[in-house]
């Protein structure tokens, strides 16, 4: 999804990205360091369903940017993208018919709609979230949320479910063997959807990517460097891409995260995940 600024929930079509959220193992840690990394502000709100009885809603440029919670020590820990739904009673019950499980909710919250947690049919945590009518979400600028990928061992399982729940039409943008797939609506590309090489299927499970865009006065390598000097980890090193210079990185508890300079794409001649998945050696 490439937007640029916050689009109301009246104007977002069911399927569309409009949330990401952190559960962290060291919630401090992860304020101190990406709000050095992207330039984000927090504010926290009392929330009685997390482990401290509060949730940290970061903010860019006075923009919800995404949230951030501590996590119990039973509970798993990364970022999670939230899919837009119109309602979630209704698309609980499309989850169940189109072969997914429902793992929590539908649940109310105040002042910020309903959401709706689910496993899909290739294994995958989901969570879909039917917004309030002022709700905002920033992405597509420097230091927002700019992309997801969803790396399974299912592909064929992940296309029938979403595209049948969302209306996506599939188009395969993968070559030399690589099954990449990007889902569209009316055309336009809103997720993609990578499957991961069988011999990790043992060892990784599925999981959502999450990519935040590069400030290009910066570059994704001086960022990728100031990740280290936060106490983050570089995991895949600075690379071209077709869609722009990435990296992967991990934040100082271990969640894995994305960046991308769109600023500099590269045809690199081979058609494959925007990034190298962070479990390949």
């Amino acid at each position: 999804m490439s937007v640029g600024m916050p689009i109301p929930p009246s104007l977002l079509p069911a399927g569309v990205p409009c949330w990401i959220e952190l559960a962290s193992a060291n919630e401090q840690a992860a304020r101190d360091f990406y709000g050095e990394l992207f330039g984000w502000e927090f504010f926290i709100k009392r929330d009685p369903a997390t482990v401290n009885r509060r949730y940290t809603i970061a903010l860019l440029h006075d923009l919800q940017a995404g949230g951030l919670y501590q996590a119990a020590s039973d509970q798993p820990t990364g970022w999670m993208v939230h899919l837009a739904v119109g309602n979630t009673v209704n698309t609980a019950e499309w989850v169940q018919h189109l072969g997914g499980t429902v793992t929590l909710g539908p649940v109310d919250i105040p002042d910020r709609g309903s959401i709706l947690h689910a496993v899909d049919p290739s294994g995958a945590p989901v969570v879909f979230w039917q917004p309030p009518g002022d709700w905002s979400f920033a992405t597509s600028m420097p230091g927002s949320f700019t992309g997801a990928d969803l790396n399974t061992h299912d592909g064929h399982s992940a296309d029938q479910f979403y595209c049948r729940l969302f209306e996506f039409t599939s188009q395969q943008i993968g070559q030399g063997g690589i099954d990449y797939v990007e889902w569209r609506l009316d055309h336009e590309p809103v997720l993609y959807r990578y499957a991961m090489d069988p011999s990790y299927q043992a060892t990784v499970p599925p999981h959502w990517m999450i990519y935040f865009e590069a400030d290009p006065a910066r570059g994704t390598d001086a960022i990728a460097g100031q990740a280290l000097m936060l106490g983050g980890s570089v995991v895949t090193a600075p690379f071209d891409t077709p869609f722009g210079r990435t990296a992967v990185l991990a934040d100082p508890a271990g969640a894995v995260f994305s960046i991308v300079d769109h600023s500099r794409p590269v045809d690199t001649g081979v058609g494959r995940a925007e990034v190298d998945d962070p479990y390949d050696d």
